[in-house]
Protein backbone atom coordinates (compact mmCIF):
# COMPACT_ATOMS: atom_id res chain seq x y z
CA UNK A 1 0.00 0.00 0.00
CA UNK A 2 0.89 3.42 -0.88
CA UNK A 3 1.22 6.17 1.43
CA UNK A 4 -2.20 7.92 0.33
CA UNK A 5 -3.69 4.39 0.43
CA UNK A 6 -2.66 4.23 4.37
CA UNK A 7 -4.43 7.92 4.37
CA UNK A 8 -7.04 7.47 3.40
CA UNK A 9 -7.91 4.06 5.19
CA UNK A 10 -6.95 6.31 8.25
CA UNK A 11 -9.63 8.71 7.16
CA UNK A 12 -12.49 6.35 7.23
CA UNK A 13 -11.42 4.24 9.97
CA UNK A 14 -9.94 6.79 12.54
CA UNK A 15 -13.28 8.40 12.68
CA UNK A 16 -15.45 5.30 12.98
CA UNK A 17 -13.18 3.69 15.25
CA UNK A 18 -13.85 6.63 17.48
CA UNK A 19 -17.27 7.13 17.13
CA UNK A 20 -17.80 3.42 18.59
CA UNK A 21 -15.56 4.11 21.37
CA UNK A 22 -17.34 7.10 22.07
CA UNK A 23 -20.74 5.46 21.62
CA UNK A 24 -19.58 2.52 24.15
CA UNK A 25 -18.41 5.15 26.95
CA UNK A 26 -21.38 7.48 27.00
CA UNK A 27 -24.21 7.76 28.93
CA UNK A 28 -26.95 6.38 27.28
CA UNK A 29 -29.58 9.01 25.83
CA UNK A 30 -33.14 8.52 24.93
CA UNK A 31 -32.91 11.47 21.95
CA UNK A 32 -29.47 10.08 20.82
CA UNK A 33 -29.78 8.34 17.86
CA UNK A 34 -32.29 10.91 16.55
CA UNK A 35 -29.55 14.31 17.27
CA UNK A 36 -26.77 11.89 15.44
CA UNK A 37 -28.60 11.11 12.34
CA UNK A 38 -30.36 14.06 11.93
CA UNK A 39 -26.34 15.32 12.29
CA UNK A 40 -24.87 13.17 9.81
CA UNK A 41 -27.64 13.32 6.99
CA UNK A 42 -26.91 17.36 7.00
CA UNK A 43 -22.87 16.59 6.72
CA UNK A 44 -23.63 14.11 3.46
CA UNK A 45 -25.04 16.50 1.11
CA UNK A 46 -23.54 19.41 2.61
CA UNK A 47 -20.05 18.56 2.38
CA UNK A 48 -20.52 16.95 -1.50
CA UNK A 49 -22.03 20.29 -1.76
CA UNK A 50 -18.74 21.61 -0.39
CA UNK A 51 -16.28 19.71 -3.38
CA UNK A 52 -19.11 20.59 -6.07
CA UNK A 53 -17.43 24.78 -4.85
CA UNK A 54 -13.79 22.99 -4.07
CA UNK A 55 -13.51 22.05 -7.72
CA UNK A 56 -14.62 25.67 -9.19
CA UNK A 57 -12.71 27.53 -6.24
CA UNK A 58 -9.41 25.00 -6.14
CA UNK A 59 -8.86 25.53 -2.14
CA UNK A 60 -7.53 21.45 -2.30
CA UNK A 61 -6.94 18.68 -4.66
CA UNK A 62 -7.16 14.50 -4.08
CA UNK A 63 -4.38 12.30 -5.24
CA UNK A 64 -5.72 10.14 -7.47
CA UNK A 65 -5.48 6.02 -7.31
CA UNK A 66 -8.64 6.06 -5.31
CA UNK A 67 -11.37 3.81 -6.65
CA UNK A 68 -14.46 5.28 -5.79
CA UNK A 69 -14.62 9.02 -5.88
CA UNK A 70 -17.85 11.10 -6.01
CA UNK A 71 -16.92 14.26 -7.27
CA UNK A 72 -13.23 13.30 -7.65
CA UNK A 73 -13.23 12.97 -3.69
CA UNK A 74 -12.18 9.69 -2.37
CA UNK A 75 -15.14 7.85 -0.37
CA UNK A 76 -12.66 7.23 2.17
CA UNK A 77 -12.04 11.21 2.99
CA UNK A 78 -15.78 11.89 2.07
CA UNK A 79 -17.82 9.25 4.52
CA UNK A 80 -14.46 9.92 7.37
CA UNK A 81 -15.19 13.67 7.48
CA UNK A 82 -19.08 13.12 7.62
CA UNK A 83 -18.51 10.55 10.65
CA UNK A 84 -15.89 13.27 12.08
CA UNK A 85 -18.20 16.28 12.29
CA UNK A 86 -21.55 14.49 11.73
CA UNK A 87 -21.85 12.00 14.05
CA UNK A 88 -18.52 11.81 16.61
CA UNK A 89 -19.42 15.23 18.23
CA UNK A 90 -22.52 14.40 19.85
CA UNK A 91 -21.41 10.96 21.09
CA UNK A 92 -18.14 12.44 22.46
CA UNK A 93 -18.88 16.05 23.39
CA UNK A 94 -22.53 16.20 24.50
CA UNK A 95 -22.70 18.48 26.79
CA UNK A 96 -19.93 21.37 25.22
CA UNK A 97 -21.10 24.08 23.97
CA UNK A 98 -20.95 24.73 20.31
CA UNK A 99 -18.24 26.92 19.80
CA UNK A 100 -16.17 24.89 22.07
CA UNK A 101 -17.23 21.61 20.35
CA UNK A 102 -16.19 23.71 16.86
CA UNK A 103 -13.10 25.25 18.07
CA UNK A 104 -11.40 21.53 19.14
CA UNK A 105 -13.27 20.07 15.74
CA UNK A 106 -11.32 22.69 13.75
CA UNK A 107 -8.07 22.69 15.43
CA UNK A 108 -8.14 18.74 14.63
CA UNK A 109 -8.58 19.68 10.94
CA UNK A 110 -6.34 22.46 10.51
CA UNK A 111 -3.07 19.84 12.03
CA UNK A 112 -4.26 16.64 10.47
CA UNK A 113 -5.03 17.99 7.06
CA UNK A 114 -1.31 19.14 6.22
CA UNK A 115 0.09 15.82 7.49
CA UNK A 116 -2.39 14.18 4.55
CA UNK A 117 0.08 15.02 2.29
CA UNK A 118 0.01 11.78 -0.24
CA UNK A 119 -3.53 12.00 -0.53
CA UNK A 120 -4.51 15.77 0.01
CA UNK A 121 -2.77 18.80 -1.36
CA UNK A 122 -3.72 22.14 -0.04
CA UNK A 123 -3.66 25.24 -2.18
CA UNK A 124 -2.31 28.69 -0.43
CA UNK A 125 -6.37 29.21 -0.08
CA UNK A 126 -7.20 26.17 1.36
CA UNK A 127 -8.36 28.45 5.10
CA UNK A 128 -10.95 29.86 3.12
CA UNK A 129 -12.83 26.76 1.92
CA UNK A 130 -12.12 25.45 5.58
CA UNK A 131 -13.81 28.62 7.05
CA UNK A 132 -16.56 28.01 4.76
CA UNK A 133 -16.94 24.51 5.43
CA UNK A 134 -17.14 25.56 9.66
CA UNK A 135 -19.89 27.70 8.52
CA UNK A 136 -22.10 25.77 6.30
CA UNK A 137 -21.63 22.05 7.27
CA UNK A 138 -19.97 21.79 10.96
CA UNK A 139 -22.03 24.56 12.83
CA UNK A 140 -25.55 23.60 11.26
CA UNK A 141 -24.38 20.15 11.95
CA UNK A 142 -23.45 20.75 15.72
CA UNK A 143 -26.37 23.24 16.14
CA UNK A 144 -28.75 20.45 14.66
CA UNK A 145 -27.75 17.51 16.66
CA UNK A 146 -27.63 19.91 19.55
CA UNK A 147 -30.78 21.03 19.61
CA UNK A 148 -32.94 17.51 18.30
CA UNK A 149 -30.79 16.21 22.05
CA UNK A 150 -32.02 18.84 23.96
CA UNK A 151 -35.54 19.33 22.58
CA UNK A 152 -35.12 22.85 22.03
CA UNK A 153 -35.49 25.39 19.01
CA UNK A 154 -38.61 22.96 17.73
CA UNK A 155 -38.82 25.73 14.65
CA UNK A 156 -35.17 25.65 14.14
CA UNK A 157 -35.31 22.21 14.00
CA UNK A 158 -38.31 21.63 11.65
CA UNK A 159 -36.70 24.18 8.86
CA UNK A 160 -33.51 22.08 9.08
CA UNK A 161 -35.51 18.72 8.49
CA UNK A 162 -36.86 20.36 5.57
CA UNK A 163 -33.47 21.65 4.44
CA UNK A 164 -32.14 18.16 5.07
CA UNK A 165 -34.84 16.62 3.13
CA UNK A 166 -34.23 19.00 -0.16
CA UNK A 167 -30.37 18.31 -0.28
CA UNK A 168 -31.13 14.37 0.56
CA UNK A 169 -33.48 14.32 -2.50
CA UNK A 170 -32.67 16.93 -4.78
CA UNK A 171 -29.07 16.61 -4.66
CA UNK A 172 -27.44 13.71 -2.91
CA UNK A 173 -29.06 11.38 -4.30
CA UNK A 174 -29.31 12.59 -8.21
CA UNK A 175 -25.10 12.77 -8.01
CA UNK A 176 -24.76 9.28 -6.62
CA UNK A 177 -27.01 8.45 -9.57
CA UNK A 178 -24.84 10.54 -11.91
CA UNK A 179 -21.81 8.60 -10.56
CA UNK A 180 -23.44 5.36 -10.61
CA UNK A 181 -25.08 5.73 -14.17
CA UNK A 182 -22.47 8.87 -16.12
CA UNK A 183 -24.43 10.83 -18.44
CA UNK A 184 -25.56 14.26 -18.84
CA UNK A 185 -25.88 14.97 -15.08
CA UNK A 186 -27.59 18.39 -14.36
CA UNK A 187 -26.99 19.54 -18.20
CA UNK A 188 -30.89 18.99 -18.82
CA UNK A 189 -31.83 21.61 -15.88
CA UNK A 190 -29.23 23.68 -16.77
CA UNK A 191 -28.86 23.65 -20.59
CA UNK A 192 -33.21 24.55 -20.75
CA UNK A 193 -34.04 28.66 -21.55
CA UNK A 194 -34.72 30.79 -18.20
CA UNK A 195 -38.46 30.85 -18.60
CA UNK A 196 -38.74 26.89 -18.94
CA UNK A 197 -36.09 26.20 -15.98
CA UNK A 198 -38.24 28.64 -13.99
CA UNK A 199 -41.36 27.48 -14.89
CA UNK A 200 -40.46 23.84 -13.85
CA UNK A 201 -38.86 24.92 -10.73
CA UNK A 202 -42.11 26.99 -9.64
CA UNK A 203 -43.96 24.00 -10.38
CA UNK A 204 -41.54 21.70 -8.31
CA UNK A 205 -42.31 24.35 -5.63
CA UNK A 206 -45.78 24.22 -5.48
CA UNK A 207 -45.64 20.48 -5.20
CA UNK A 208 -43.23 20.66 -2.39
CA UNK A 209 -46.10 23.02 -0.62
CA UNK A 210 -47.94 20.33 1.11
CA UNK A 211 -44.98 19.02 2.33
CA UNK A 212 -43.70 22.26 3.94
CA UNK A 213 -47.16 23.15 5.53
CA UNK A 214 -47.61 19.77 7.09
CA UNK A 215 -44.01 20.20 8.81
CA UNK A 216 -45.66 23.72 10.04
CA UNK A 217 -48.26 22.43 11.62
CA UNK A 218 -46.61 19.10 13.01
CA UNK A 219 -44.19 22.50 15.18
CA UNK A 220 -47.29 24.54 15.37
CA UNK A 221 -49.75 21.93 16.46
CA UNK A 222 -48.25 19.28 17.13
CA UNK A 223 -45.06 20.14 19.05
CA UNK A 224 -42.85 17.99 17.43
CA UNK A 225 -41.48 16.88 13.64
CA UNK A 226 -42.17 14.56 11.22
CA UNK A 227 -39.20 12.20 12.05
CA UNK A 228 -40.33 9.41 13.93
CA UNK A 229 -37.47 9.60 16.64
CA UNK A 230 -39.09 13.47 17.12
CA UNK A 231 -42.69 13.23 16.80
CA UNK A 232 -45.26 15.02 17.61
CA UNK A 233 -46.66 15.06 21.41
CA UNK A 234 -50.64 16.04 19.88
CA UNK A 235 -52.54 14.58 17.35
CA UNK A 236 -52.06 16.87 14.14
CA UNK A 237 -55.73 17.39 11.90
CA UNK A 238 -55.30 20.95 11.29
CA UNK A 239 -54.00 22.61 8.27
CA UNK A 240 -53.35 20.32 5.32
CA UNK A 241 -54.09 17.67 7.32
CA UNK A 242 -57.47 18.15 6.99
CA UNK A 243 -57.70 17.30 3.68
CA UNK A 244 -54.43 14.33 3.66
CA UNK A 245 -53.35 12.27 5.96
CA UNK A 246 -50.41 11.79 4.21
CA UNK A 247 -49.40 15.23 2.54
CA UNK A 248 -45.35 14.52 3.50
CA UNK A 249 -45.25 11.34 1.09
CA UNK A 250 -47.66 12.36 -1.28
CA UNK A 251 -45.32 15.91 -1.90
CA UNK A 252 -42.50 14.04 -1.66
CA UNK A 253 -43.28 11.33 -4.21
CA UNK A 254 -44.40 14.48 -6.26
CA UNK A 255 -41.33 16.29 -6.31
CA UNK A 256 -39.24 12.90 -7.25
CA UNK A 257 -41.69 12.61 -10.22
CA UNK A 258 -41.24 15.71 -10.95
CA UNK A 259 -37.76 16.20 -10.84
CA UNK A 260 -36.76 13.11 -12.89
CA UNK A 261 -38.57 13.86 -15.60
CA UNK A 262 -36.80 17.53 -15.73
CA UNK A 263 -33.12 16.36 -15.56
CA UNK A 264 -34.59 13.03 -18.24
CA UNK A 265 -32.83 10.32 -15.70
CA UNK A 266 -34.91 7.40 -15.67
CA UNK A 267 -32.67 6.04 -12.76
CA UNK A 268 -34.14 8.74 -10.58
CA UNK A 269 -37.57 7.08 -10.83
CA UNK A 270 -36.26 4.45 -8.53
CA UNK A 271 -36.79 6.75 -5.54
CA UNK A 272 -40.35 7.49 -5.76
CA UNK A 273 -40.95 3.74 -6.33
CA UNK A 274 -39.79 3.17 -3.53
CA UNK A 275 -40.69 5.95 -1.48
CA UNK A 276 -44.23 4.41 -2.93
CA UNK A 277 -43.99 1.43 -1.86
CA UNK A 278 -42.34 2.02 1.94
CA UNK A 279 -44.70 4.56 2.49
CA UNK A 280 -48.05 2.25 1.27
CA UNK A 281 -46.56 -0.74 2.95
CA UNK A 282 -44.13 -0.35 6.55
CA UNK A 283 -44.42 3.14 7.03
CA UNK A 284 -48.33 3.34 7.27
CA UNK A 285 -48.55 -0.25 9.19
CA UNK A 286 -46.29 0.90 11.63
CA UNK A 287 -47.91 4.67 12.35
CA UNK A 288 -50.86 3.90 12.68
CA UNK A 289 -50.60 1.48 14.88
CA UNK A 290 -48.40 3.86 16.92
CA UNK A 291 -50.78 6.84 16.52
CA UNK A 292 -53.65 4.68 17.41
CA UNK A 293 -51.84 3.48 20.82
CA UNK A 294 -50.64 7.34 21.46
CA UNK A 295 -54.21 9.02 20.14
CA UNK A 296 -56.88 6.30 20.52
CA UNK A 297 -60.75 7.18 19.49
CA UNK A 298 -59.53 11.05 18.24
CA UNK A 299 -56.59 9.08 15.20
CA UNK A 300 -59.68 6.24 14.46
CA UNK A 301 -62.47 9.02 13.51
CA UNK A 302 -59.72 10.82 12.43
CA UNK A 303 -58.66 8.14 9.51
CA UNK A 304 -62.23 7.35 8.90
CA UNK A 305 -62.95 10.35 7.10
CA UNK A 306 -59.45 11.22 6.21
CA UNK A 307 -57.42 9.44 3.70
CA UNK A 308 -53.65 8.79 2.75
CA UNK A 309 -53.27 8.95 -1.11
CA UNK A 310 -56.91 10.50 -1.75
CA UNK A 311 -57.06 14.13 -0.87
CA UNK A 312 -60.68 15.33 0.48
CA UNK A 313 -61.92 18.11 -1.21
CA UNK A 314 -64.06 19.66 1.53
CA UNK A 315 -62.13 19.75 4.66
CA UNK A 316 -62.43 17.66 7.77
CA UNK A 317 -62.52 19.12 11.27
CA UNK A 318 -63.74 17.79 14.66
CA UNK A 319 -64.22 19.43 17.73
CA UNK A 320 -65.39 23.23 18.44
CA UNK A 321 -65.22 25.21 15.38
CA UNK A 322 -62.82 28.02 15.17
CA UNK A 323 -63.46 31.48 15.43
CA UNK A 324 -62.58 34.37 13.22
CA UNK A 325 -63.79 37.75 14.37
CA UNK A 326 -63.66 40.32 11.31
CA UNK A 327 -65.09 43.96 11.96
CA UNK A 328 -68.85 44.73 10.39
CA UNK A 329 -68.39 47.84 10.75
CA UNK A 330 -65.53 47.67 8.04
CA UNK A 331 -66.55 47.55 4.50
CA UNK A 332 -63.48 45.90 2.90
CA UNK A 333 -63.96 43.41 6.30
CA UNK A 334 -67.80 43.05 5.97
CA UNK A 335 -67.06 42.28 1.92
CA UNK A 336 -64.31 39.29 2.89
CA UNK A 337 -67.08 38.03 5.25
CA UNK A 338 -69.63 37.88 2.74
CA UNK A 339 -67.21 35.90 0.67
CA UNK A 340 -66.17 33.54 3.12
CA UNK A 341 -70.24 32.84 4.38
CA UNK A 342 -71.17 32.55 0.72
CA UNK A 343 -68.63 29.55 0.15
CA UNK A 344 -69.67 27.54 3.46
CA UNK A 345 -66.82 27.68 5.71
CA UNK A 346 -66.35 24.01 7.55
CA UNK A 347 -65.93 24.39 11.42
CA UNK A 348 -65.76 28.18 11.33
CA UNK A 349 -67.34 30.48 13.34
CA UNK A 350 -67.61 33.91 11.59
CA UNK A 351 -68.47 36.41 14.66
CA UNK A 352 -68.47 40.35 14.98
CA UNK A 353 -64.76 42.11 16.16
CA UNK A 354 -66.91 44.80 17.84
CA UNK A 355 -67.91 42.20 20.16
CA UNK A 356 -64.79 41.97 21.33
CA UNK A 357 -63.64 44.20 24.47
CA UNK A 358 -62.53 47.76 23.42
CA UNK A 359 -59.61 48.09 21.37
CA UNK A 360 -58.39 44.26 21.90
CA UNK A 361 -58.33 43.61 18.20
CA UNK A 362 -56.81 45.61 15.44
CA UNK A 363 -56.69 43.26 12.49
CA UNK A 364 -58.98 39.71 11.83
CA UNK A 365 -58.11 37.03 14.10
CA UNK A 366 -58.82 34.02 13.85
CA UNK A 367 -58.84 31.36 17.05
CA UNK A 368 -58.73 28.06 17.33
CA UNK A 369 -58.57 25.39 20.75
CA UNK A 370 -57.43 21.66 19.68
CA UNK A 371 -58.74 18.39 21.02
CA UNK A 372 -56.22 18.31 23.27
CA UNK A 373 -56.10 21.80 24.56
CA UNK A 374 -53.82 23.30 22.27
CA UNK A 375 -54.67 26.50 21.03
CA UNK A 376 -53.07 28.78 18.36
CA UNK A 377 -54.25 32.49 18.01
CA UNK A 378 -53.08 34.57 14.43
CA UNK A 379 -54.12 38.31 13.19
CA UNK A 380 -54.25 39.96 9.79
CA UNK A 381 -53.20 38.23 6.66
CA UNK A 382 -52.51 34.51 8.62
CA UNK A 383 -55.86 34.88 9.77
CA UNK A 384 -56.94 35.29 6.65
CA UNK A 385 -54.96 32.23 5.42
CA UNK A 386 -55.94 30.28 8.07
CA UNK A 387 -59.55 30.86 7.39
CA UNK A 388 -59.20 29.41 3.67
CA UNK A 389 -58.08 26.09 4.78
CA UNK A 390 -61.98 25.55 6.18
CA UNK A 391 -63.19 26.30 2.89
CA UNK A 392 -61.91 23.54 0.05
CA UNK A 393 -58.23 22.35 -1.07
CA UNK A 394 -57.47 24.40 -3.51
CA UNK A 395 -58.27 27.63 -1.40
CA UNK A 396 -56.09 25.66 1.37
CA UNK A 397 -53.21 25.51 -0.86
CA UNK A 398 -53.62 29.58 -1.14
CA UNK A 399 -54.00 29.52 2.74
CA UNK A 400 -51.31 27.41 3.21
CA UNK A 401 -48.77 29.69 0.31
CA UNK A 402 -49.86 32.92 2.57
CA UNK A 403 -48.71 31.46 5.69
CA UNK A 404 -45.43 30.85 4.50
CA UNK A 405 -42.52 32.73 6.35
CA UNK A 406 -41.60 35.49 4.55
CA UNK A 407 -44.55 35.61 2.70
CA UNK A 408 -47.23 36.61 5.10
CA UNK A 409 -45.08 39.17 6.01
CA UNK A 410 -44.07 40.61 2.89
CA UNK A 411 -48.50 40.40 2.12
CA UNK A 412 -48.98 42.08 5.49
CA UNK A 413 -46.62 44.96 4.65
CA UNK A 414 -47.98 45.37 0.99
CA UNK A 415 -52.13 45.67 2.84
CA UNK A 416 -50.84 48.01 5.72
CA UNK A 417 -49.21 50.52 2.91
CA UNK A 418 -52.47 50.02 0.99
CA UNK A 419 -54.72 51.25 3.70
CA UNK A 420 -56.02 48.08 5.50
CA UNK A 421 -53.62 47.99 8.66
CA UNK A 422 -54.39 47.79 11.84
CA UNK A 423 -56.91 49.85 13.25
CA UNK A 424 -59.01 50.49 16.73
CA UNK A 425 -62.47 48.91 17.31
CA UNK A 426 -64.90 49.92 19.89
CA UNK A 427 -67.25 47.29 21.28
CA UNK A 428 -71.05 47.22 20.73
CA UNK A 429 -71.39 48.56 24.36
CA UNK A 430 -70.90 51.74 22.89
CA UNK A 431 -73.26 51.26 20.00
CA UNK A 432 -76.52 50.28 22.00
CA UNK A 433 -78.25 49.84 18.78
CA UNK A 434 -76.03 46.75 17.62
CA UNK A 435 -76.10 43.04 18.66
CA UNK A 436 -73.48 40.41 18.29
CA UNK A 437 -73.71 38.10 14.98
CA UNK A 438 -72.45 34.95 14.06
CA UNK A 439 -72.37 33.43 10.82
CA UNK A 440 -72.51 29.89 12.14
CA UNK A 441 -75.47 30.57 14.37
CA UNK A 442 -77.27 31.66 11.32
CA UNK A 443 -77.34 35.50 12.27
CA UNK A 444 -78.90 38.30 10.21
CA UNK A 445 -78.91 41.67 10.60
CA UNK A 446 -82.66 41.78 11.23
CA UNK A 447 -82.35 39.21 13.89
CA UNK A 448 -79.57 40.79 15.85
CA UNK A 449 -81.69 43.92 16.05
CA UNK A 450 -84.66 41.92 17.20
CA UNK A 451 -82.46 40.56 19.90
CA UNK A 452 -80.96 43.71 20.57
CA UNK A 453 -84.68 44.87 21.12
CA UNK A 454 -85.43 42.25 23.88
Amino acid sequence: MTQADWERAAALYLPISLSLIAGLLSRRHPRQFPASLLSLLWTLPSLLALQVLNQHALWWTFAPGSEATLRTMPLEFYLGWAILWGILPSLALPNLNIPATAAILVVADCLLMPLCRAGIHLNHNWLTGEALAVATVLLPSLSIARWTRRKTHLALRATFQLAVAALLFLFLMPELVFALRPGPGWSPLLNLPSLPRQLALQIICLLALPAVAAVMEFAARGNGTPIPYDPPTSLVSSGIYRFSANPIQISCVLVLFAWAALLRNPWLLIPPVVAIAYSAGLATWDESKDLDERFGAAWRAYRAEVHNWVPRWRPFHAGSPARLYIARTCGPCSQIRNWLEARHPVGLEILDAESLPDHSIHRMRYETGGPQGDSATVDGVRAMAQALEHLNLPWALCGLTLRLPGVWQAIQLLTDASGLGPRSLCSYEEFPGNGVQSSMAGSSPAKAAAETAR
